[in-house]
């Protein structure tokens, strides 16, 4: 049976480096299929794909995997994808997603989406979290925090993980 990852950014200021792009570019190696939730891939996938038409793009390489991976969209509002190498699943969450975990082939990953994340995993559903805890914000999705003016240029101080599964990040200025 293929597993669901999920894959999520806790994010603050707005920062991403070569390190997490190659995790990404890594953790999609095992995956032939990207789930979205409708209001996710509305940006998502059209952000993905422009940044895989221009070469000169510093995430062009995880652009161009975003863009050749296929796509499936779960909506009950969408019957018709806009989007190339897109597929449109509705119904019942969890009978859909059992369905496509039951089907041949890699893994899948699905990238946020905090309404269809939550329901992935109240649906007991997702069977790996990758979860970058970082002092960043990106793109216009939830935010944690009032939309910050500046940049935060936080320093890593010290990471600490405790027996439970949480991580403590401590940062300067």
């Amino acid at each position: 049976m293929r597993k669901l990852k999920l894959q999520m950014n806790i994010l603050l200021d707005n920062k991403w480096d070569s390190g997490m792009s190659n995790f990404s570019i890594d953790n999609l190696k095992s995956v032939d299929c990207i789930l979205h939730g409708r209001k996710t891939a509305e940006g998502f996938i059209p952000y993905w794909a422009e940044v895989a038409s221009n070469p000169n793009d510093t995430e062009h390489q995880l652009g161009k995997l975003f863009k050749e991976i296929p796509n499936a969209v779960f909506s009950n509002t969408l019957k018709v994808s806009k989007w190339d190498n897109t597929t449109i699943i509705s119904g019942d969450i969890k009978e859909e997603i059992k369905v496509l975990k039951n089907k041949n082939g890699k893994d899948i990953i699905v990238y946020g989406g905090d309404s269809f994340a939550s329901s992935l995993i109240q649906h007991d559903l997702v069977d790996e979290f990758y979860l970058f805890v970082n002092p960043a914000e990106l793109g216009n999705g939830q935010q944690t925090f009032n939309p910050l003016k500046n940049d935060l240029e936080l320093k890593l101080v010290n990471c600490k993980p405790f027996a439970c599964g949480a991580v403590l990040l401590y940062y300067t200025r």
